[in-house]
């Protein structure tokens, strides 16, 4: 062997200087990893809705109003007066659109969230602090079932679950959840309900639906997933008596307050005529809300009624990305049945944008696409997102001369 090829050899076998180690990250501590999975829905939640908040205090005070006005404004008067007094002590002033008041006029209130309210007055909290603390508690509460949801939905992981989180707080109309109004404490008892059906627990699952049929007419959508879910596992012979119980549970409430109403009224469909005289509101199968919206599409005086058109269609294009995402079809029952209810009836069309506030289920498939995206793109989109529903909302209660 030739020097050459020694000194070749030698240098094919010298592994040279060695190489450093990849950099390590330092192990995140778990308490921390604990406490930030514990606050993080909570953070998520309040910091959009602060957003949303600050929004409405800068149009308040360009209109000369004030937010503590717009926070208990249109229908959180009547939850207020109902919460005080209940519904015998409603004041006068209180009135329908057609400006008339009665015995029966509040009774379209369902008794859900003034009852709840109510216990907090009754401790000596003042009424609109105790009404505002409800509906904080209940959207806080509501977040962190989001973020179960994001988890528990095939292809579902924290980060989605926290995205829709994101995307409930900065809706269109997402205002009316930091308001004197029901909205928060429907959503936290239905996404609760919705939660344990996709974990097959029943009990809970048809007890916060009943809770939920005394706080909205929008508890039907609940009961009709919740017990149709409920009847899929008694048909397969599934988790034994758990899911007959959750089944005839599950429409309690909502039957319960309709046929009190009935009772007071001395008509089986007591409720619905209230609404109808008092509001004109009624099932007409959409066609005054297709008129609503050829309307005001052709001449487009008004941003918040386009606006409304806008959140309604946009409301539709979602049903059909839940259908083609394969989502689980409790969530996408429920979601399809809040936009019919919306949008099947008459009424106050300037409403249904905060109507469609409970169908958060139809966001899941925006959070799991969301949740798939760069870091970067998600935070854009989110914040984007919500600085339009955020100025929508303050707008609605500020510059918007009608009920919402």
């Amino acid at each position: 062997m030739s020097a050459t090829d020694v000194t070749s050899s030698a240098a094919d076998s010298d592994p040279g200087p060695p190489t450093p180690p990849d950099p390590v990250a330092p192990p995140r501590s778990p308490v921390w990893s604990r406490v930030s999975h514990l606050v993080l829905p909570a953070v998520v939640y309040l910091g959009v809705r602060q957003v949303g908040l600050l929004f409405l205090a800068w149009l308040a005070d360009r209109e000369g109003s004030r937010v503590s006005d717009a926070l208990r404004s249109w229908d959180g008067e009547w939850f207020l007066a109902i919460a005080r007094g209940g519904y015998g002590g409603v004041p006068a002033n209180l009135v329908d659109a057609y400006g008339r008041h009665n015995a029966e006029t509040a009774l379209a209130f369902f008794p859900g969230y003034p009852a709840v309210v109510g216990l907090f007055t009754a401790a000596g909290l003042p009424a609109v602090a105790s009404a505002l603390a409800v509906s904080v508690v209940s959207g806080v509460a509501c977040a962190y079932a989001l973020a179960r949801l994001g988890e528990r939905v095939r292809g579902g992981s924290r980060r989605a679950g926290l995205v829709l989180v994101a995307l409930f707080a900065g809706s269109p109309m997402a205002v009316s959840l930091s308001m004197t109004y029901s909205e928060a404490l429907f959503c936290a008892l239905a996404a609760w309900s919705l939660v344990f059906t996709l974990e097959r627990r029943w009990v809970p699952a048809g007890l916060l639906c009943a809770v939920a049929g005394l706080v909205r007419t929008t508890g039907a959508a609940l009961v009709l997933a919740v017990g149709l879910a409920a009847l899929v596992a008694v048909l397969a012979r599934r988790d034994g008596w758990r899911p007959w119980l959750g089944g005839v549970l599950a429409p309690l409430g909502l039957l319960g307050y309709l046929g009190w109403v009935a009772t007071r009224t001395g008509s089986l469909t007591g409720w619905f005529d209230l609404q109808e005289r008092g509001w004109d509101s009624h099932f007409d199968w959409g066609r005054a809300t297709v008129a609503f919206a050829a309307d005001r599409l052709a001449d487009g005086r008004s941003v918040m009624e386009v606006g409304t058109v806008a959140v309604v269609v946009l409301a539709l294009v979602l049903v059909g990305v839940a259908v083609r995402s394969g989502l689980e079809w409790p969530l996408l029952v429920y979601g399809v049945a809040v936009l019919v209810m919306d949008v099947g009836a008459n009424g106050m069309m300037a409403s249904k944008a905060r109507l469609l506030v409970p169908a958060f289920t139809l966001l899941v498939p925006v959070a799991l696409a969301l949740a798939r995206r760069r870091a970067s793109t998600a935070l854009l989109v989110l914040a984007g997102f919500t600085l339009v529903g955020s100025w929508f909302g303050a707008y609605a209660l500020t510059a918007w001369g009608y009920a919402i």
